[in-house]
């Protein structure tokens, strides 16, 4: 039994089709029913569990072989920091009874460095306790999720700017399509553990994309010229909390992007590579596409 958690998401939805079309046997594990019910007819086992709670993921690791785990960024959350390590806490806690299981964890690109920035430092901490308690782990670190333009496609389409926190708006950064983190971790789930050491893996697009790519590609799906600006640095917070994101994680955000524009978020030197298949073009489509129908 593979046992996805996160299987509403983009990356957890995709991880179980992958193997669920491979005749594997997937438990979902979802917040609630309405989440399952897409899985359900994928041919999931839906489990119902909320991650802050321990007594949930025990349950949900029930014969299970292997696991793929996340920790989510809890975006609304009043203190973001203080939520996502009770979040890694209780999972850690629930994998250390489990050693037997092959623990895929979905991780950043920068995990490795334990400072400075922002959201991808409490995934070096998440990596960190996993490596304490889980002896078979598997870390997947992504590049940044295209999906993430859909925040600011709107205005895009309707002003013709595409807004971006990239600075400078022409340097190609690493990004990758959620569906293809999925598709790789279920292959690394197939491969099952490296006994000896903990497996890093880092998966990003086969090309890499500025904003300026990405608003070139937006203007040829929606048949208008676009052009992409870099906010001003100074405008960031104002800009954040406008978007009705708490100073909490505004201030993660910003260091994350610091970080990002500091050239210190990439692939580590020396892990394993993975490239997606997926081009930025066909997610903007897409998006655009579920713009449109809403």
């Amino acid at each position: 039994m593979y046992v996805i958690f996160g299987a509403s998401g983009k990356v957890g939805r995709s991880t179980a089709a992958a193997l669920g079309n491979g005749g594997r046997k997937v438990r979902a594990v979802v917040r609630s029913a309405a989440q399952g019910e897409a899985l359900a007819r994928l041919g999931c086992e839906v489990a119902i569990a909320d991650l802050g709670d321990e007594g949930c993921v025990r349950r949900a690791l029930e014969g299970a072989q292997a696991v793929q785990m996340l920790c989510p960024v809890p975006y609304g959350a009043a203190d973001p920091v203080t939520q996502m390590r009770h979040t890694i806490a209780t999972a850690a806690r629930a994998l250390g009874d489990h050693p037997h299981l092959h623990v895929l964890a979905l991780s950043d690109y920068g995990a490795e460095l334990a400072a400075g920035t922002g959201i991808t430092m409490l995934y070096h901490e998440m990596e960190a306790k996993f490596r304490e308690v889980a002896p078979r782990l598997t870390l997947l670190r992504s590049a940044e999720h295209m999906q993430n333009w859909a925040r600011v496609l709107p205005d895009a389409m309707s002003s013709g700017g595409l807004p971006t926190l990239h600075d400078p708006v022409d340097r190609r950064f690493p990004t990758v399509s959620a569906g293809d983190v999925g598709i790789v971790a279920a292959q690394l789930l197939l491969d099952g553990p490296v006994t000896d050491r903990v497996r890093i893996v880092s998966v990003e697009a086969a090309r890499r994309y500025s904003a300026d790519d990405a608003a070139r590609a937006l203007g040829e799906v929606c048949r208008r010229d676009i052009g992409a600006y870099a906010l001003p640095r100074g405008e960031w917070s104002a800009t954040l909390l406008q978007a009705g994101i708490n100073p909490d994680m505004a201030d993660l955000i910003i260091e994350t992007n610091d970080a990002q524009n500091g050239g210190r978020i990439d692939a580590q030197p020396g892990t394993e590579r993975r490239f997606g298949q997926t081009g930025l073009r066909d997610v903007l489509a897409e998006l655009v596409a579920s713009a449109v129908a809403r």
